[in-house]
């Protein structure tokens, strides 16, 4: 789910038309949304994902996104990522900075959601401490814990071989997760027995991919998409059985790549134990091209690109509901060196790919919001451009948000998701998305 290459797109010049009154666009928007809920009988799903680690890395707590002011305008948040251990079960690395920055770290009171400070012995501290308090604030927020990723595929085939490991994998994360059971570890006082239960009423399963097209190191078996609907079928066994011992509704959730390769290992009998599912609308283009091409564009201009519709309709093509399937959208863009600055657009010979500023030649939408140089938005693609002096970055801003939100609307979809809110800081895409599908 992280901006990591994905699968080849190709690069193809696109016509461009004048722009849409944006009024109009969100009148459209107001008038579509009644329809949508009466024939579907929900509301879309606004989702975006939070990425634990860059509470370390990038100093990006849950109190910053609070302060962002984004869960006012979410329906769920996904927090990326949980890990399957060797043994393939649901675990946290105790040789990893992640349980300290997740239920260890005691807050001060100003960095605190609640204003409070964490006293030492509390059994739960950390982030997730800090996800409990910014949804007794918004109540209405539900929270999934995603599985996987581009980085914690690696055991999810072997999570998932066999009746036993697929019982067993799921079993260990309704504990860990759902049940809220957190291991006592390095002699801190956090963890045990439900520590952080509540937390969590949801799972995602990010395995990046089934088969081949994942992360170099993942573990392959011929079986694996045929795997994946049986540990499907068996989370939704669990989480039903659950549900009946608490009372409470717990979702179930697959991430699904946008790409036509990698979604061969999806089939239709998933989506009858999926609450939802998210489609990876992005990575179309990125470093591997040759040309400068959009990388989350709505619209296909051309018989040979890829697009987020299309990607869409691929999976209703293979019996998805389609009111099961939730947009994704980037806050991060994708950049190239331009051989000729004077010539910007998609199409355009690269250079080679632009230089790194967030994760490799990628940039997070609030930094591509400052750049000064000539920008365009393409209507017809459902597309975004600027160019910083020779670098050529596509992005979604607020306006191609709302264009999403529109099809959204049109089409009957689940929703929008974006990846990720750290990129968003200031909420800005957030706010669009929820706009768009009806506010």
């Amino acid at each position: 789910m992280n901006a990591t290459p994905a699968p080849p797109g190709t690069g193809t010049p696109f016509r461009r038309r004048p722009l849409l009154a944006l009024g109009a666009v969100v009148a459209a928007v107001v008038l579509i949304t009644g329809v949508f809920v009466a024939v579907s009988g929900r509301n879309p799903e606004r989702i975006g994902y939070f990425a634990d680690w860059n509470v370390a890395n990038r100093g990006y707590t849950i109190g910053e996104l609070d302060e962002s002011g984004a869960p006012e305008h979410l329906t769920r948040l996904m927090w990326a990522f949980g890990d399957i251990s060797a043994e393939g079960l649901c675990h946290i690395p105790g040789n990893h900075a992640q349980p300290w920055e997740l239920y260890q770290r005691r807050y001060e009171a100003d960095e605190s959601v609640s204003g409070v400070a964490d006293e030492y012995e509390q059994e739960l501290a950390g982030s997730l401490n800090q996800l409990r308090q910014l949804q007794e604030k918004y109540p209405h927020l539900r929270a999934s814990v995603s599985l996987g990723g581009w980085n914690w595929s690696t055991y999810f085939s072997v999570a998932a071989r066999t009746q036993e490991s697929r019982e067993a994998f799921v079993s260990s994360c309704v504990d860990l997760w759902l049940r809220g059971d957190l291991p006592v570890l390095d002699g801190e006082p956090q963890g045990g027995e439900g520590a952080a239960a509540g937390i969590f009423d949801g799972i995602d399963l990010d395995w990046e991919w089934p088969g081949p097209g994942g992360h170099p190191d993942n573990v392959e078996h011929p079986d694996d998409a045929a795997n994946l609907t049986l540990l499907v079928a068996e989370f939704r066994r669990q989480l039903d059985a659950l549900s009946e011992e608490t009372g409470e509704d717990y979702v179930l959730s697959v991430s699904m790549p946008g790409g036509a390769e990698d979604g061969e290992a999806y089939d239709e009998e998933i989506f009858d134990h999926l609450d939802f599912a998210t489609v990876q609308g992005y990575d179309f283009a990125g470093p591997w091209n040759e040309e400068t091409a959009y990388h989350s564009n709505l619209y296909a201009t051309s018989p040979d690109t890829n697009s987020v519709a299309r990607a869409v309709q691929r999976y209703v093509d293979l019996g998805a509901p389609r009111e099961k399937l939730v947009m994704g959208v980037p806050a991060f863009g994708r950049g190239w060196r331009l051989a000729d600055p004077s010539e910007p657009g998609p199409g355009e010979p690269a250079a080679g790919p632009a230089e790194d500023h967030y994760d490799g030649p990628t940039m997070a939408f609030s930094q591509l919001q400052e750049v000064e140089g000539p920008r365009s938005l393409d209507e017809e693609a459902g597309a975004y451009w600027v160019l910083d002096g020779d670098e050529w970055w596509t992005y979604d801003n607020p306006d191609v948000v709302r264009l999403k939100g529109r099809y959204v609307l049109e089409q009957g979809l689940g929703g929008l998701m974006v990846w990720n809110l750290d990129m968003d800081p200031d909420g800005a895409l957030v706010q669009a998305m929820d706009e768009s599908l009806g506010g």
